[in-house]
């Protein structure tokens, strides 16, 4: 009761959105928006709609559409790729994108200094060249199956190299330049951050009807961090999208006849509670699949998501490419008793506080995480299952803006958090291998044999090939059990009826991609 009458108390504040503005609301927001610095998804939702990549994905998740590049072609060794570029193309500041920008930015990107976490997904680099001022050759040294879908992600988005240099560590914090549909206006922290139309926009990716400009002026992104106020404002009007619904009120939702709620089937996004394999207590395979049997994932699904999500097993949705269907009888399945013999012949006896112990040291652990409502109810869920057999679980959740800094660090032995991918290729890569340490491979998995099926499965040319290697990783994780994924997420975007022209996108876990065919009714 008392959050709801907070909630009606936050709307009169989000009132009287002007006209031709779109109000967006989220749960938290990004450390920044350096699209080579930050993987969070609150900061690509925003950086899509600054930026545009030589390439885009269209609404199915699969098929690659041409962005700034108008055409490309591969070479028959498959290592070069040949981009050719739109002319007439500009960014925010009114400077024209040449082939130049786009050298300057995946060079950015993959550098060392910048120390990307996603840098792999550009690709085994060789060099990046401009042939002309509208001809781009990406050189690799060695075949990359997935690189034009990897450049249709946020990373990939093309910046100014002035703007870059000018602002120096507050790139992404106090200004942004990229040549996407909307440009930064304004970022309060925790608060709002404010776009404006990009004026001369009218290279849009061709699955929208509209190529640009965007017919929205103005889009504010607000920070609500109360469920319940997020869900009144949308029901009210004083707010117009979001795809951060409480699941709770999701059905009651789609019966309000002012707000419409999107879904995308070709989504995925999975939650999982990570472990150091390399920290006291969670570097014992026992206790990691004793704590996969002591969580019972079904009931935690249905209090936490309230069954608009899907109880997971091993670490790859069952619908992605490359999925492996053994690995999946290979999880240690819910049952709390099979948890206690696993530790009993691990050597963990059972303490007088409830807490097992094995050669002095007690069976508990440190959890980080991003202080969101899945996470605090997830949390004190498997804090409490994990009590039953022994083993605690202690957690600390942080503000979005200071998390990712706090799990850049060794202090904690786990940690929750969710991420999107669009195979298991991408999946397997992002998290896995030893080059990824310390993230975003926070677990410190460091394994040779896990990075010569990545390496193989990423330079195969041959699918046969690449699809063995990935269910070999996908095997050999469902029995070490270096984490334990709780949920898959489904995608839902609910809009105002004062909004129309909105299609569920997905891609990365971003509901809302790029807007062109977004209008206001008043």
């Amino acid at each position: 009761m008392v959050a709801a009458l907070a909630a009606m108390v936050a709307v009169p504040a989000l009132a009287q959105t002007p006209r031709n503005t779109v109000v967006f609301l989220r749960e938290i927001d990004a450390d920044r928006y350096d699209l080579h610095r930050s993987t969070a998804r609150s900061a690509g939702e925003v950086v899509g709609m600054m930026t545009d990549t030589l390439v885009t994905m269209d609404f199915d998740g699969q098929t690659i559409r041409p962005g700034l590049a108008e055409r490309w072609t591969v070479s028959p060794d498959g290592k070069t790729y040949t981009f050719h570029l739109r002319r007439g193309v500009t960014f925010c500041d009114g400077k024209e994108f040449t082939a130049e920008d786009v050298v300057y930015s995946i060079n950015r990107w993959i550098s060392r200094e910048t120390r990307s976490p996603v840098a792999w997904r550009a690709g085994p680099v060789k060099e990046i060249r401009a042939v002309d001022a509208h001809t781009i050759e990406y050189e690799l040294n060695e075949p990359f199956s997935e690189l034009l879908s990897q450049l249709t992600l946020f990373f990939a988005g093309i910046i100014d190299k002035n703007t870059v240099e000018r602002l120096g560590q507050n790139f992404g914090s106090q200004g942004f330049n990229g040549t996407g549909p909307y440009c930064w206006a304004s970022w309060t922290p925790r608060n709002e951050l404010v776009l404006t139309r990009h004026p001369n926009y009218r290279w849009g990716p061709p699955m929208y009807q509209n190529q640009g400009p965007a017919h929205v002026e103005r889009i504010v992104w607000r920070v609500v961090p109360e469920p319940s106020a997020r869900l009144a404002a949308i029901q009210t009007g004083a707010a117009d999208v979001t795809q951060y619904i409480p699941t709770v009120a999701l059905t009651s939702l789609r019966r309000v006849p002012t707000v419409s709620v999107l879904t995308q089937p070709n989504y995925f996004w999975d939650f999982y509670l990570g472990f150091k394999v390399d920290k006291p207590v969670m570097n014992d395979r026992a206790v990691r699949r004793a704590i996969h049997q002591a969580v019972d994932r079904e009931a935690l699904v249905r209090a936490v998501w309230f069954g608009h999500a899907q109880p997971a097993l091993n670490i790859i949705n069952p619908n992605a490419l490359d999925y492996d269907a053994q690995s999946d009888t290979m999880v240690p399945r819910f049952d709390p008793a099979a948890a206690q013999r696993t530790l009993d012949e691990a050597g963990w006896t059972m303490g007088s506080d409830g807490v097992r112990v094995k050669d002095g040291q007690r069976a508990t652990f440190l959890t980080y995480g991003i202080n969101t409502l899945e996470n605090q109810r997830q949390s004190e869920i498997i804090q409490q299952q994990l009590r039953r057999v022994g083993i605690e679980m202690r957690i600390q959740l942080f503000d979005a803006t200071v998390a990712w800094g706090r799990m850049a660090t060794q202090e904690f032995d786990a940690l929750f958090l969710s991420y999107p991918y669009f195979s298991a290729g991408d999946a397997l890569s992002l998290y896995w291998h030893s080059r990824a340490r310390p993230t975003p491979n926070r677990m410190n998995w460091n394994n040779p044999q896990t990075d010569a099926w990545l390496d193989e499965a990423r330079s195969a040319t041959d699918p046969a090939v690449r699809r063995t290697a990935l269910a070999n990783i996908q095997r050999q994780l469902a029995e070490e059990a270096p984490w334990l994924t709780t949920a898959r997420e489904n995608l839902y975007v609910a809009v105002s009826n004062r909004v129309t022209g909105l299609r569920a996108h997905g891609l990365y876990g971003i509901g809302v991609y790029k807007a062109l065919d977004m209008r206001t009714t008043r």
